[in-house]
């Protein structure tokens, strides 16, 4: 472990949590922004290139940021991330158009790679394994409140001021962040011979680039099957092998992949890419079935929304305890039939069970998830050396965005495959965009009576199939921690 005489561990932690916050609040706070930032800009048909843009450079760019880190510090290399995250921040709000925009979400993106691995290493390394399953809590609060405090924020700036304060006030609390750790944080000093493997890292941001874009845009951009679906997704996939290949080849590889031969390591970074499918299915849809299918307003379901923001953290601090305790196979094992029991919830609800329904379904998955990403991390951190600590978050955090940017691609051809299915059996010539009609009260009352009942029943029933896609992944998250060693496992520190 480092040596903590001259780093304040309070106030880095607290610089830790703010720098965390910038990047957590960013995909609420700006989703709250998005239609008014339409309506000025124009161009909504690239409205999803907005969160595309900045998902995918992050993706891709975490594994690099994280072996970064470990060959050059935690310091200077989240100070780089960070400064390309804020000089994004400031270019997003003087964008005069959406392809602007969207170019200044790719920088914001490139930046934001390094923000929550390198925060997250940085406590492995000032804490011991037993104050770091503890602390773990704190770090998850940051989800949570950024959850509840991300759309009001943003709600209040483009009621108040502009949508363009959405991205400057980022700047203020990013600055802060680094003052605090630059002042607080004291590293010990790198002695190791530095080799950078720059084919690595090029050949993995070029193969998941072609790979993520497919995932993203396919079947709205072009085809699945089509010719240039296929080309896109052999390229990808093609690189993605060389880059195996050249990595098991290299001095000081990019992904050292001897890690995962911990069977640990292994599960754990298999079950946080499902459960990042699960996470991305319930927050991105839930809010259409409770204003389209429960006709209920924004606010009721953001509130069953953020049900799962405060089980997450609450979950997550008593993680800490019991991981010192039981170790990481028997919290896991509770977060995965708390991930399932909700997954249940959600494939049987229906608009007369209510939002109350929906916001206990949420709060079970906010439980699994605090559960199982607190034991992941504390055991993964306490499972490698300082040196390869940052290599080894940063690739459970990778797991975990892939698995969002799956979900978000599986789930939209489930819902839009349903819905047109639905349309077309009753021989009806709607467009998906009809579903657009059903969420908000003004717009309800614009359509026939029979034509909300149908156009519920069809998103009801789409949805539906996604909760049983969501449900799927439980199960198999569950049957995957069952896989991990029993017993407490690497609790220790091996620094």
């Amino acid at each position: 472990m480092e040596n903590t005489k001259r780093t304040n561990r309070p106030l880095v932690l607290i610089s830790v949590m703010l720098a965390m916050f910038v990047g957590a609040v960013e995909a609420t706070i700006v989703t709250t922004a998005m239609p008014t930032i339409a309506a000025d800009l124009g161009g909504f048909s690239r409205y999803s290139w907005i969160f595309s843009a900045y998902l995918l450079m992050s993706t891709v760019t975490v594994l690099i940021y994280g072996k970064l880190a470990d060959i050059f510090g935690r310091k200077p290399i989240l100070f780089t991330g960070l400064t390309i995250f804020l000089v994004g921040s400031i270019l997003c709000g003087f964008a005069v158009s959406m392809e602007q925009l969207i170019v200044f979400r790719l920088i914001q993106g490139l930046g934001a790679g390094a923000v929550m691995p390198i925060a997250t290493t940085i406590v492995g390394d000032i804490y011991t394994t037993e104050e770091r399953a503890k602390i773990q809590g704190y770090l998850s609060s940051v989800w949570g409140i950024s959850a509840v405090s991300g759309p009001v924020i943003g709600g209040l700036l483009v009621q108040y001021l502009n949508w363009k304060f959405v991205f400057w006030v980022n700047v203020p609390l990013g600055i802060l962040a680094m003052l605090g750790i630059y002042l607080f944080l004291h590293e010990p000093a790198h002695e190791k011979k530095v080799s950078i493997d720059y084919k690595g890292a090029l050949l993995l941001t070029l193969s998941l680039s072609a790979l993520l874009f497919w995932l993203a845009e396919g079947g709205q951009t072009f085809s699945r099957l089509s010719v240039s679906s296929a080309l896109l997704l052999l390229v990808g996939l093609g690189l993605f092998a060389l880059f195996i290949r050249v990595e098991r080849q290299a001095v000081d590889p990019m992904m050292p992949f001897g890690i995962w031969k911990n069977p640990v390591i292994l599960y754990a970074n298999l079950v946080s890419l499902t459960t990042g499918v699960i996470l991305i299915g319930i927050s991105s849809y839930l809010p259409t079935f409770v204003t389209g299918v429960m006709e209920q307003p924004a606010i009721i379901a953001g509130f069953t929304l953020t049900a799962m923001s405060i089980g997450w953290p609450l979950a997550s601090s008593v993680a800490g305890h019991l991981l010192i305790r039981y170790g990481p196979f028997l919290v896991s094992f509770v977060g995965g039939i708390s991930l399932i029991v909700g997954a249940v919830m959600f494939v049987i609800m229906q608009a007369a069970l209510g939002p109350w329904w929906a916001a206990s379904a949420s709060f079970f998955i906010g439980i699994g998830m605090g559960l199982t990403s607190t034991s992941f991390i504390v055991t993964i951190q306490g499972a490698v050396p300082r040196e390869r600590r940052g290599s080894a978050t940063a690739a459970n955090m990778f797991m975990r965005n892939l698995g969002n940017t799956i979900g978000a691609a599986i789930f939209g051809a489930i819902l839009n495959g349903s819905l047109l299915y639905s349309f077309t059996s009753k021989g009806l010539n709607y467009e998906l965009d009809a579903i657009n009609l059903l969420l908000t009260e003004e717009m309800r009352e614009t359509l026939l009576a029979n034509d909300v009942q149908f156009l519920q029943h069809a998103l009801g029933s789409g949805l539906q199939w996604v909760y049983i896609g969501v449900a799927s992944f439980a199960v198999i998250s569950f049957l995957l921690i069952l896989r991990i060693p029993r017993g407490k496992g690497p609790l220790h520190d091996n620094d």
